[in-house]
């Protein structure tokens, strides 16, 4: 029998399992997103009704069987006649519908790719937006603190009448700002957080904590963009619709019928008999386009293929100047981040630690020092700042080249090659 104490020992054990919190690194979020993303499992399932739509393309439709009777009442005749009719196709209609079908089936799964693309490129910013923050957060704890020592300085040069009480309220102000800043990027970091949590299949109720550090800014090598999934995907729809303008034509001619009866009559020859009768035939239907050759649904494939083949245009521009815009940018914010890191931020320092000094021994007033200060602080945040648009701009260069795109078992052949 089981023990009352084993039972709660289970029940705390899954309590402590469900509450266990979720680390996640930049790196590993593709998988997690692939694996977890609740609207990538429902897009998938659009495969699937794609592989379900090719079962019932290219096949020929059922067979029909009919039955006549006729009788007369008046003289004892009738005749009973049993059919057996097939419609098939006078064109390759069947074979067109298949081929349509099956690239069907490679666009939906290139639309996958696209969407798990975007949400791996959403996701990973969010990530880096989130280390960026625990970043600020670190350096606001050090500015407090400093402000904090500032304070109580001032404040005992107040008790000791050297210096205005006006000096000391200024530096709590000072030190309640930068309170203030951390709180806002609290905020900042709960709503990412939650963002974040909803991208890769987490509940609301779910602890989620991000490790690792901001990798090292280095320009990632040049990759070409061919293989992104939308402008593949953008290139199987313009295959599809000029197979779509052959299965146009191809309706032009409806499907013939053929068929076998067998009929049995029985007939009154005679004031006394009857006569008994029956004979097996052939018959066949041909339709003839004289009044609708298909020629709207041909005119409207048409236009549809000259539009998808404009789309693949535009989409191979748009990426090309995409991902030339993002690398610029990650040339621009190292840039920036070198040069601040390197020749302003060792000045700004020098200098503050002077006006420090030289406040102490009463050789400058504390407004010099805050406003001192102040330029240090942003000076060290837009480090981090062009840090952070680095790997932002990094991201949207990978999604753009694809980086992230499952392999493809072949590229999508172009029709009639």
């Amino acid at each position: 029998m089981i023990s009352i104490r084993f039972i709660l020992l289970l029940i705390l054990a899954s309590i402590t399992q469900s509450q266990a919190a979720s680390i996640i690194t930049l790196d590993g979020v593709p998988m997690q997103v692939r694996t977890h993303n609740p609207q990538l499992a429902a897009a998938r399932l659009r495969v699937e009704e794609a592989r379900a739509r090719l079962l019932g393309s290219g096949r020929l439709s059922n067979p029909e069987i009919g039955f006549d009777l006729k009788h007369d009442y008046r003289f004892a005749e009738g005749s009973v006649g049993i059919g057996f009719d097939q419609k098939f196709p006078l064109t390759a209609r069947l074979r067109l519908e298949k081929v349509v079908s099956e690239k069907l089936i490679v666009a939906a799964t290139l639309e996958v790719s696209d969407a798990e693309r975007k949400l791996i490129a959403e996701s990973q910013s969010l990530v880096v937006k989130l280390l960026s923050i625990e970043q600020q957060r670190a350096l606001r704890k050090q500015q407090s603190e400093l402000a904090k020592k500032l304070s109580e300085f001032v404040s005992g040069r107040v008790k000791a009448g050297e210096i205005s009480p006006l000096d000391a309220a200024q530096a709590q102000v000072d030190s309640q700002r930068i309170l203030l800043e951390g709180s806002k990027l609290e905020k900042e970091r709960v709503s990412s957080i939650g963002a974040l949590k909803s991208l890769l299949g987490l509940s609301a109720e779910s602890e989620l904590k991000i490790s690792g550090a901001m990798p090292a800014m280095t320009m990632p090598p040049r990759a070409a963009w061919e293989k992104r999934a939308d402008y593949q995907l953008s290139r199987v729809n313009e295959d599809a619709a000029q197979s779509e303008i052959e299965l146009a034509r191809a309706k032009k001619w409806a499907d013939a019928s053929a068929g076998l009866f067998l009929e049995g009559e029985r007939m009154e020859d005679a004031p006394d008999g009857l006569t008994r009768s029956g004979f097996f035939g052939l018959r066949f239907s041909l339709p003839l386009p004289l009044w609708n050759n298909n020629e709207g649904e041909i005119a409207e494939k048409t236009a549809a293929a000259q539009r998808a083949a404009l789309q693949t245009k535009a989409i191979a521009s748009e990426i090309s100047n995409e991902a030339a815009a993002a690398r610029a940018e990650m040339e621009a914010s190292a840039k920036l981040a070198s040069e601040t890191r390197e020749k302003l931020l060792p000045l700004i320092t020098e200098q503050t630690e002077k006006l420090d000094k030289a406040y102490e021994s009463g050789q400058t007033d504390l407004i010099t020092v805050l406003r001192a200060r102040d330029q240090r602080l942003q000076m060290e945040a837009a480090v981090l700042d062009a840090t952070r648009d680095f790997h932002l701009a990094r991201i949207r260069y990978e999604a753009a080249t694809g980086k992230h795109a499952p392999a493809q078992t072949s590229s999508p052949a172009r029709s009639g090659k």
